[in-house]
């Protein structure tokens, strides 16, 4: 079992930019250009590379190698992109990587990509790059070529003794579980070994609403991997254990004038086999609660007035205070109700949410994370 703590250490150390390797600062996939540039790169290491995995490390200084840290990334469905822009898409996998040196809320994003064999190509146009383009490694820049020579076989043995080198052990292990219960002690860490080999760590703090149990601030991590799980302060989330399998299902908290109810978003199951080896699957799981369109009318329009009143920087009474906390999620339902302009108010209403205060502006980005799951599904 490979520990992807090691695996970064020795990647970072042993080897500059190449064929099967590439580091970044950050990744930015929420617009067409940040989209386009990291296809491109899983396009070209993967052809690069057709017998051998690649890896693409975030969260690195470029001139240094100083691992800096990126904020977690709870997007599950990185490889639906993938799928949706690549023809003959490689298996792409995205973790999060905790360090000791980083604060809790960074980690190292490290990315898998295991080829299939089959040429990677554009599907479809996107930003400056046209359908149909075949991307490779040229040292350190991935760029297009036209593809006429069958690529010579030079990395599998360097990859092998990498990832070789970075096999866990029970020191590691060890190491990792007393780590994270010492680290932890204020949430209650548990820990559970799956099939005499996968070690799990959990904490969080408990919530009991009537007679349902969640945990928010939760950390979950893969010990023999050095895989981590979070789930935030805003998050509620149910554990359910059994001998096989570890799973997560996390839900969101919706209504109107505090007439709200718990709806499944998301469940995130990690697999254990006897061969030891692991998959995690997420599902999303959420149906959007519908509402009588003549109360939801009334509701949109109170919430464009409220917005009106935020741009011009008026005073709000203290019910329209209420009502602009609320705002993101109310606009939400109805967006998902089918007013389809309220998602061009919800954006609208971003500046200005920011600058209002904090705890608005995250309840502004927990929506806006409802919809980037959904949309990805």
């Amino acid at each position: 079992m490979i520990n992807k703590r090691l695996l970064i250490k020795h990647l970072l150390a042993h080897n500059d930019e190449n064929s099967f390797y590439d580091k970044k600062r950050k990744i930015d996939i929420t617009h067409k250009e940040g989209k386009a540039k990291f296809l491109k790169h899983v396009c070209a290491l993967s052809n690069s590379n057709p017998k051998n995995n690649s890896f693409i490390v975030i969260g690195v200084e470029d001139e240094d190698n100083t691992i800096v840290g990126v904020d977690f990334f709870d997007d599950s469905k990185i490889q639906n992109l993938i799928n949706a822009y690549l023809s003959h898409p490689p298996i792409v996998q995205y973790e999060n990587i905790p360090f000791p040196h980083l604060p809790d809320h960074k980690v190292v994003g490290l990315v898998t990509i295991r080829p299939t064999g089959k040429l990677t190509s554009l599907r479809k146009n996107i930003w400056k790059y046209y359908g149909g383009s075949v991307f490779f490694r040229d040292g350190s820049i991935s760029m297009p070529k036209v593809f006429d020579i069958e690529i010579e076989d030079v990395n599998s043995k360097i990859v092998e003794a990498i990832e070789k080198n970075s096999q866990n052990n029970i020191e590691h292990t060890l190491n990792g579980v007393f780590d994270f219960m010492n680290h932890r002690k204020d949430y209650n860490p548990q820990y559970k070994v799956f099939k005499e080999y996968f070690v799990v760590c959990w904490a969080g703090q408990k919530k009991v609403v009537k007679d349902d149990v969640f945990f928010s601030r939760v950390d979950i991590e893969l010990v023999n991997e050095q895989v981590r799980l979070f789930f935030s302060i805003l998050d509620d989330v149910a554990i359910s254990i059994s001998e096989d399998a570890f799973k997560i299902t996390e839900y969101v908290n919706l209504g109107f004038q505090n007439n709200n109810k718990y709806y499944k978003l998301e469940e995130t199951i990690i697999h254990f086999e006897n061969n030891a080896t692991y998959a995690i699957e997420s599902k999303l799981l959420f149906e959007p609660p519908q509402y009588d369109k003549k109360v939801l009318h009334h509701i949109y329009n109170a919430n464009n007035a409220i917005l009106e009143k935020l741009k011009k920087g008026l005073t709000f009474t203290k019910a329209e205070e209420l009502d602009l906390k609320n705002l993101p999620v109310t606009y939400l339902i109805c967006y998902l109700n089918l007013f389809h302009e309220a998602i061009d108010k919800l954006d609208e209403a971003k500046p200005y949410l920011k600058k209002y205060n904090s705890e608005v502006y995250l309840k502004y980005k927990e929506a806006m994370r409802i919809l980037r799951k959904m949309k990805y599904n």
